[in-house]
C-alpha cells in the first residue's frame, strides 16, 4: 500500500470554453484519425435511442480507444488532460467532498490554485450540473479532464483503505450484525444452549412435551402461511410489474423513453473455471452494450481467478474489479466495494454460475419504470440447469420451485417482507445505497437486505423471469451451504429484534409476525423436527415417550398436524412443478423425507458456528455442471 502523497503543483490549463465554441466531439476524433465517419454515423443512431453518452457508445462498441476519447475530451473542452503520470490530488480535498461522491459524481478535486480548487472530470458534460455542489464546498471551481481509469486509480492510490472500510461498515450499527463477534455474544447463546439441556436432564418429559408443543405450534403456523401463498399465488394472474404510479409522485428518475445504463456485479472467489462460461453466458444478454456495465469482482489475492480473467478477452463493457485484501471476507463486502465503481442507475447482482435469460434486463427495466416510487427491488425466478444429475439435485430443483414460484409471489401478495434470493436481484441505486448497501458480516445477506427495505417503507417485486444455475448435488457441500443460511437466518433475526418494539412499528404487525415465522419458524422446525419424527414410533408399534402423559387422541393429534404439513409440501412441489420441463420431477416429490433430515444436520452445524465463527463464510464449489446450459446460441449484439 503506498504511502499518502501530496500533490505536486501543477501547470494546468482549465476549462473556460462555452458550448457554442466547442467543436464537436465526433469531428475531433475524426480529424485525430481515431474514428471513421460511417463508425460515427452508426454511433450517433444508437445514442439517440438511448440515455449514455456518445463517448460510451463509441467504447462500448469498440469504435475508438479511451485514451483516444479521452485526448478527444480535452480538445472539446480546451481543458488540460490529468493521467496516471500526473502528481497525487491532495487527500483533504477529496475527504471534504468524500470519496463515495467523487466516485458517484466522476469527480475529483484536484489542488488549489489560488482562490479556484481545480476538479478533475470524467464527465466534462455533466460538470455543470455538478457545479453548484462543488462551489458550495470550495467556492471557485474549474474543469480538467481525466479518464474514469485514471480516475479510478487515484482515489485508490490515496484512499484505498477508506474504501475498504467503508464497504465493511457502510450500514448503520444499528442494522449491522458486526458486533456479534465478540466472545460475550457466543457465551451467551452458549449459556442459553447449556439451560436448555439442563432443564431436559431435570424434567425430561416436561421440556420434551413442551418443545413438541411449540414446534407443532410453529408448524401449523408455517403450513398455514405456505397454503395462503398457494391460494395467493393461484387467484391472482402474475404481474410483471405494480400499476404505474403519477409520474408526478414517483421518485425515481428513470427516463420513461430512454433506457438507462444497467451495472451488474458478478462476485467471484476461486472460480477460474467458470470465467469462459460466465463470459459466453453474460454475452447473452440483449441489453445494450453501451448501457451495459458489468463488473466481475475478485478477491486481490485470488490470483487463479484473476489470472483466468487476465486470459479472457472481456469485452469493454465488462470489467475486473479486484477487492483488497481483508480479514472479513465475504460476498458482500466485496459487493460494497465493487458498488463504488458501478455506473448505473440500476445496480444487480449475478452468481458466479448464473445463466440468465436473454431478455432479463429488458423486464427489469420495464418492471422499474412501470413502478411506483417505493418499487426499490425487482427479484427474478431461480432455476437449475443440473437437475437431473442427482436424487439430491432434483430435490433441490423442486424446493426452489415451490420456493420461488409459489412461496415468495405468495408472501409479496399478501404484504408481507420479502426474504430475497442472493442472484438475479436488481435495486435502484439510489435506495440501495441510502439503505448502506449490504451489511458486510451478514452470511446471508440477501434475507437481511431484504428485511430493511421493508422496514424503511420499500417493496421487492418477483419478476418471472429465470436465471438457471448450478444445484449443490452432494450431500456434504449442501450441508455447508444450508448451514450458512440458517446461520444467517438466525444472524438476521437476532440483528432486527434487538429494538422489537421498532420493528412492530415500521413493519406493523401482519409482516412482523412473517418475520418472526420466516426466521425464527424455520429454525425452529429444523432444530426440533425430530421431535416430530419420534411420532412415526407409533406407526412401528413401538409406542411414544409422551403417551402416558397426553393420551392417545392428542397423538393422533400430533401425528395429523405432521402428515397434514408433510401433505402441504407434496402439494405445493406438485403446483411449482407446472413447468414443461420440470414436470417429469413430480415422481421425485416422495424423496423429500429425505431431502429435509440433511438440514436438520445443517442448523446444528450453523448454531455451533454461531457461537464460534458467526462471519465464517463456507464457500460453495461452482463449475462441475453446466456444460449443457452453454450449448445455447450466443446471441449477436452491437457492431
Amino acid at each position: 500500500m503506498p504511502r499518502e502523497q501530496r500533490s505536486a503543483p501543477l501547470a494546468l490549463v482549465v476549462s473556460r470554453r462555452s458550448p457554442r465554441d466547442r467543436v464537436l466531439l465526433g469531428q475531433i476524433l475524426i480529424d485525430m484519425g481515431a474514428l471513421s465517419v460511417e463508425d460515427l454515423v452508426c454511433a450517433l443512431e444508437i445514442q439517440s435511442q438511448q440515455a449514455g453518452f456518445l463517448g460510451d457508445v463509441l467504447l462500448a462498441h469498440d469504435m475508438v480507444s479511451e485514451a483516444a476519447l479521452t485526448t478527444a475530451l480535452s480538445r472539446q473542452f480546451g481543458t488540460t488532460l490529468l493521467t496516471g503520470s500526473s502528481p497525487l490530488p491532495d487527500p483533504a480535498l477529496m475527504d471534504r467532498l468524500g470519496v463515495q461522491t467523487c466516485l458517484t459524481l466522476h469527480c475529483l478535486p484536484w489542488h488549489r490554485a489560488g482562490d479556484v480548487t481545480v476538479v478533475a472530470c470524467a464527465r466534462p458534460t455533466e460538470f455543470e450540473r455538478h457545479r453548484p455542489r462543488l462551489e458550495a464546498l470550495f467556492g471557485t471551481v474549474a474543469m480538467v479532464l481525466i479518464s474514469d481509469s485514471d480516475l479510478h486509480d487515484a482515489i485508490l492510490r490515496t484512499r484505498r483503505n477508506r474504501l475498504k472500510l467503508w464497504a465493511e461498515t457502510c450500514v448503520e450499527e444499528s442494522e449491522s450484525c458486526r458486533e456479534m463477534q465478540t466472545r460475550g455474544f457466543g457465551l451467551t447463546v452458549l449459556i442459553a444452549a447449556g439451560l436448555v439441556a439442563m432443564a431436559a436432564l431435570l424434567a425430561p418429559i416436561a421440556i420434551l412435551l413442551s418443545l413438541t408443543l411449540m414446534t407443532a405450534f410453529v408448524l401449523v403456523l408455517t403450513s398455514a402461511l405456505k397454503l395462503a401463498a398457494a391460494f395467493a399465488v393461484m387467484r391472482r394472474p402474475p404481474r410483471d410489474a405494480p400499476a404505474r404510479a403519477d409520474d408526478a409522485a414517483s421518485a425515481f428518475t428513470l427516463l420513461r423513453h430512454r433506457r438507462p445504463i444497467v451495472s451488474i456485479m458478478v462476485p467471484l472467489y476461486n472460480e477460474p473455471r467458470v470465467v469462459p462460461r460466465l463470459i459466453h453466458r453474460l454475452s447473452r444478454l440483449t441489453w445494450p452494450r453501451e448501457l451495459l456495465d458489468i463488473l466481475l469482482v475478485v478477491e486481490e489475492d485470488d490470483h487463479a481467478t484473476r489470472a483466468a480473467l487476465a486470459k479472457a478477452d472481456l469485452p469493454r463493457w465488462m470489467r475486473v474489479i479486484p477487492v483488497p485484501d481483508a480479514r472479513l471476507r465475504t460476498k458482500p463486502r466485496a459487493l460494497n466495494y465493487a458498488m463504488l465503481f458501478a455506473r448505473g442507475a440500476i445496480v444487480g447482482v449475478y452468481d458466479a454460475e448464473d445463466a440468465p435469460a436473454p431478455d432479463q434486463i429488458h423486464r427489469v427495466v420495464r418492471c422499474f419504470q412501470q413502478g411506483p416510487p417505493q418499487l426499490a427491488c425487482v427479484q427474478g425466478v431461480l432455476d437449475f440447469y443440473n437437475a437431473r444429475t442427482n436424487w439430491l439435485s432434483r430435490c433441490f430443483t423442486i424446493e426452489y420451485a415451490t420456493w420461488f414460484r409459489i412461496i415468495l409471489p405468495g408472501m409479496q401478495r399478501l404484504g408481507l417482507a420479502v426474504p430475497l434470493g442472493g442472484t438475479t436481484l436488481f435495486f435502484r441505486r439510489d435506495i440501495l445505497e441510502s439503505l448502506g448497501g449490504w451489511d458486510a458480516h451478514n452470511v446471508t445477506e440477501d434475507a437481511d437486505l431484504g428485511i430493511r427495505l421493508a422496514r424503511h417503507g420499500y417493496y421487492t417485486q418477483l419478476l418471472d423471469t429465470v436465471t438457471q444455475e448450478e444445484a449443490n448435488c452432494r450431500a456434504i457441500p449442501w450441508v455447508k451451504q444450508r448451514s450458512r443460511w440458517l446461520k444467517g437466518y438466525a444472524v438476521t433475526w437476532l440483528v432486527h429484534m434487538r429494538a422489537p418494539r421498532l420493528l412492530w412499528r415500521q413493519l406493523g404487525p401482519w409482516r412482523f409476525f412473517g418475520v418472526q415465522l420466516l426466521f425464527l419458524g424455520t429454525l425452529v422446525q429444523f432444530m426440533f423436527a425430530p421431535l416430530l419424527w419420534s411420532f412415526w414410533l407409533m406407526f412401528a408399534g413401538l409406542g411414544h415417550p409422551l403417551q402416558g402423559s397426553l393420551g392417545m387422541a392428542a397423538m393422533i393429534g400430533f401425528t395429523l398436524v405432521f402428515l397434514s404439513a408433510e401433505a402441504i409440501t407434496l402439494t405445493l412441489g406438485y403446483l411449482a412443478l407446472r413447468a414443461r420441463g420440470h414436470r417429469s420431477l413430480r415422481f421425485w416429490l416422495p424423496a423429500l423425507h429425505a431431502y429435509f433430515p440433511l438440514a436438520v444436520l445443517a442448523v446444528y452445524k450453523a448454531l455451533w458456528e454461531l457461537m464460534r465463527a458467526p462471519f465464517y463464510w463456507d464457500k460453495t464449489a461452482h463449475g462441475e455442471h453446466g456444460a449443457a446450459c452453454d450449448r445455447v446460441p450466443v446471441v449477436a449484439l452491437g457492431r
